[in-house]
């Protein structure tokens, strides 16, 4: 159980405040429930938070009431809470870092229900660790985004571009392809459009490259502009702030199919999976994709 004296620090305490506030209102589920569930999954989700600036999606008052992201730690903290400055326009912003489960707890005690990080880490910000196409539906059904997903698929097995799946949490799909930091934004950015332009060759009628709303109406939207310097992504593992609580949660290409359903991970299902399968996600901070090789075979496709 948690207590609201749960971890010790080398100088402060760690204090979670206010366990019984109810985040889920139809669900009945509380800030304890949100807390217990990192607390349980901080093993697989650490990798992918540490080291990088985190974007926090904050609900204090539960998801009933509107969230706000923070990306500046300007408030009062304890003294082992590390920030990490990035310079933007006119600016600098002092992002959290999370490389513990302590600090993950400070997180999730703000309100924060789900976690963006950085694609790149603290020390090499310029160069992406992973390359994302966010599968995002328009008015269709969640069979269209599989039915993409796997034409993606087909394309990267194709041209031998490792790649992942996970759910979006949402009604979307994530595809993420290893680059370790080899890459920059810009090349990270122009290959994901390359690779969303084959796709949607393959399929003109239910995806779109088109940023406008209005203009891709009951489509795909083959979404590549993560992949730009201090953009981020909900990391694997997060919890949504949508109803059930759903978490964004790895998939094997095996259960990308039209038996898929993206609302049956939830915080009070995904323990049991995650414990069996373990981190299906590992090689996309592993792994890496040689991209002038992986361009010769998707001009193929183009």
């Amino acid at each position: 159980m948690l207590k609201k004296k749960s971890l010790k620090g080398d100088e402060e305490k760690l204090f979670l405040t206010h366990l019984d506030k109810i985040y889920w209102p139809k669900e009945k589920y509380t800030k304890a429930d949100l807390l217990h569930y990192y607390k349980q999954v901080a093993p697989l989700i650490l990798p992918y938070l540490k080291d990088r600036p985190i974007v926090l999606y904050r609900f204090p008052k539960g998801i009933q009431e509107k969230g706000f992201y923070q990306k500046n730690i300007n408030f009062s903290h304890p003294r082992w809470v590390k920030t990490y400055p990035v310079q933007h326009e006119g600016r600098i912003d002092h992002y959290l870092r999370i490389h513990d489960l302590r600090s993950l707890l400070f997180a999730i005690n703000l309100g924060s229900i789900d976690l963006h990080p950085f694609m790149s880490r603290c020390k090499q910000l310029e160069k992406p660790d992973y390359c994302v196409i966010d599968l995002d539906p328009h008015g269709v059904s969640f069979q269209k985004v599989v039915e993409v997903a796997l034409i993606a698929h087909e394309i990267l097995e194709e041209a031998g571009i490792k790649h992942y799946c996970k759910t979006s949490g949402g009604k979307g799909l994530h595809i993420f392809m290893p680059l370790h930091a080899k890459y920059s934004y810009e090349q990270s950015r122009q290959f994901a459009e390359l690779i969303s332009f084959c796709i949607q060759k393959k399929l003109p009628d239910s995806t779109s490259l088109e940023r406008n709303p209005k203009k891709r109406q009951k489509k795909v939207y083959l979404d590549c502009l993560q992949n730009r310097a201090a953009q981020t992504i909900v990391a694997p593992y997060v919890v949504r702030p949508r109803l059930k609580a759903p978490v964004s949660t790895p998939l094997t290409w095996k259960e990308v199919n039209k038996e898929l359903d993206p609302a049956a991970f939830t915080i009070k299902t995904v323990l049991s999976r995650f414990k069996k399968k373990g981190d299906l996600f590992k090689g996309v901070l592993t792994e890496r994709i040689h991209m002038k090789a992986a361009l010769a075979h998707l001009h193929k496709f183009t």
